[in-house]
């Protein structure tokens, strides 16, 4: 799975959800994804290579989004065991299994 794959397959979710309010960076290994929901809408772009700034910033590798998308492993053992690592508002982290 690429990340255009990704970003494309977040981006539908992403739409069907109202907007977040805030912005929500994805950090998959060298890959960065922003979900920027300040808006009317949640819009998905890749920002690999840009230093971008966001209210919850959360890091994991490919191979466990895959394990999320697949659902081999719940969000909530992943970040008890460390496979996922987020900071700042958990509040926006805690929507992540409507975007997986």
């Amino acid at each position: 799975m690429t990340i255009d794959d990704i970003a494309g397959d977040m981006a539908q979710k992403a739409s069907t959800l109202d907007p977040l309010g805030r912005t929500l960076l994805f950090c998959l290994d060298d890959e960065r994804m922003l979900v920027d929901g300040t808006g009317d809408s949640n819009v998905v772009s890749i920002v690999s290579g840009q230093t971008v700034e966001a209210d919850c910033t959360v890091r994991m590798s490919l191979d466990t989004y895959g394990k999320l998308q697949r659902k081999e492993i719940k969000p909530f053992m992943a970040v008890a065991s460390g496979k996922i690592k987020v900071k700042g508002d958990m509040s926006i982290a805690a929507k992540l299994k409507k975007l997986t």
